[in-house]
């Protein structure tokens, strides 16, 4: 069982004079599902980005810990798999040669047998030695699910996770969501009620304006 926690401390942002949230606080320090809401532009993606640590808050904290040992900025990739539409592949290779480039990146041995796993769980697999550049929007968002899955993360962050996906994609997700969510914490961003089902607890931004 991890025993990973990450909490928010009076989260605030600004960007010039335009407040995008403040006063956030929470605290997940068990598996499961957590949702973040809120109407377009209210900071779903900017405050998904803070607690995987991308980016800045203006005021406040986010503190990352694995088995009461706090984890600092530089190790925190270790930990954290995270998906996003604005995220980007190598194209210029294939899905096996990235899944080799990332772990060689992030100092780890090559799990293959885990690779195919997941190459088949987002029905990839049989075009794993094809370019990325010749996959379609809704591939290269599956392949981005098995770059934030492939290292084992304590804490998995979707952002958007279900975008460009068809019906099929989409199954995939929530197959291997429910999956994991027995052992790590999730965090979705989402306007979709599909992906919002799916959460325990919904941090609503409307209300921290």
């Amino acid at each position: 069982m991890s025993k990973y926690s990450v909490e928010a401390n009076e989260l605030n942002k600004t960007f010039g004079r335009r407040l995008i949230f403040h006063g956030i606080n929470f605290r997940y320090d068990d598996s499961g599902v957590f949702g973040i809401s809120g109407p377009n532009g209210s900071g779903k993606s900017t405050l998904v980005k803070i607690i995987a640590g991308l980016i800045s808050p203006t005021k406040g904290r986010i503190i990352h810990k694995n088995s009461d040992d706090e984890i600092i900025p530089e190790k925190l990739h270790n930990h954290i798999g995270f998906v996003s539409p604005y995220l980007v592949l190598y194209e210029e290779f294939t899905a096996w040669e990235n899944l080799n480039i990332f772990s060689t990146i992030r100092d780890i041995s090559f799990d293959k047998d885990y690779a195919k796993d997941l190459l088949n769980r987002f029905l990839l697999y049989n075009r794993k030695d094809d370019f990325i550049k010749t996959y379609s929007s809704g591939m290269k968002q599956r392949m981005k699910f098995i770059f934030a899955l492939i290292h084992h993360p304590e804490l998995l962050i979707f952002d958007e996770p279900t975008s460009n996906l068809d019906e099929e994609g989409k199954n995939s997700v929530y197959e291997i969501i429910e999956d994991k969510s027995k052992e790590s914490i999730i965090i979705i961003a989402s306007n979709d009620k599909a992906d919002l089902n799916l959460c325990t607890e919904i941090l609503d931004l409307k209300t921290f304006k």
